[in-house]
């Protein structure tokens, strides 16, 4: 086909191999710099990316042959999508890949919080026995309120279909509510819900969304779980409505200081006051960004993207 295809970020080996034997030409480049990267790209007709860096508009004016981006992951905020579609350049993601691994790591984030299972681990290893102290909550006759109800907020719907709680879901799109949860308007989302979970993108709309005011539109104390990206909540009115007991306790996948890559946390040197609340408060949870990254989804995200791929190009074949 003389389709040629730079793969700058590692990924599940059945990417390249299944791309390979469908005609395509692999090239591989893990460790060049973006202009290094910039100053071949036009030799290409598709990039295969994670998050290594961002695909600007100044990158994408030297992708003269770009036929398409293919993101392995759900999310394309590293990309000027925009732009890149105005050059009719289709983008590609793979929400479908690891929707089960976040949809299963939003539950188990939920049942360590309300049974306060880290707490009772360390303080066991520690030689203190308090079981007062850890005394649980039920999921069951809760309200689980979901906003953004796509691949993840669906998935994570139907994992909730064996406890007894009610689930609404809130969206910008109308009617993706389906027999798992039941779409509300953003007033009877906060009237209602008990437990927060975001399965959103980090987008000019949802960027520091859940914020005082936001959380403050919430008629009970509520926790809150977020699998979908840091920057939508403001971490600092986080922590002042955990100190007020209007967030009752947190799990957080994603965090306000990771960098674009994922692969690191802080912009700068400085701890910021609200992430060493974070670091010391006994009703929070933290994970590194891993919540859609199991083993299993990382050669289904490789294998949504192939698909997709040979989609577009073996279809008139």
């Amino acid at each position: 086909m003389g389709i040629k295809i730079l793969h700058i970020d590692s990924n599940h080996l059945i990417l390249w191999e299944q791309l390979q034997q469908a005609g395509f030409s692999n090239h591989e480049d893990f460790t060049s710099s973006k202009a290094e990267i910039e100053a071949k790209i036009h030799d290409y007709q598709g990039i295969v990316i994670r998050s290594r860096f961002k695909i600007d508009k100044a990158f994408l004016d030297k992708a003269t042959n770009l036929q398409f981006i293919a993101r392995v992951g759900a999310g394309l905020e590293s990309i000027d999508c925009d732009y890149a579609l105005s050059k009719n350049i289709q983008l590609i993601a793979a929400p479908e890949g690891n929707k089960n691994a976040v949809a299963e790591h939003t539950l188990g984030m939920i049942l360590s919080l309300f049974n306060n299972l880290n707490q009772a681990d360390n303080e066991i290893k520690s030689g203190n026995w308090n079981r007062e102290k850890n005394r649980g909550h039920e999921l069951d006759g809760k309200t689980v309120g979901i906003i953004g109800y796509g691949n993840m907020g669906k998935s994570f719907a139907k994992k909730l279909r064996g406890f007894e709680v009610e689930v609404l879901c809130y969206d910008i799109l109308e009617n993706v509510g389906d027999e798992n949860a039941r779409q509300v308007s953003l007033t009877e989302f906060q009237q209602k819900t008990d437990v927060l979970s975001l399965h959103i993108p980090w987008t000019p709309e949802t960027d520091k969304m859940v914020n005082a005011d936001f959380i403050n539109a919430f008629a009970k104390p509520f926790w809150i779980i977020n699998t979908s990206r840091g920057k939508n909540i403001v971490t600092a009115d986080l922590v002042e409505a955990m100190k007020k007991r209007k967030i009752l306790g947190a799990g957080l996948d994603v965090l306000e200081y990771e960098k674009l890559s994922f692969e690191t946390l802080f912009q700068d040197k400085d701890t910021p006051d609200a992430f060493l609340y974070l670091l010391k408060a006994k009703n929070v949870i933290l994970t590194p960004h891993i919540a859609g990254w199991t083993f299993e989804s990382h050669e289904r995200l490789a294998q949504v993207i192939v698909d997709k791929i040979k989609a577009k190009y073996l279809k008139n074949i």
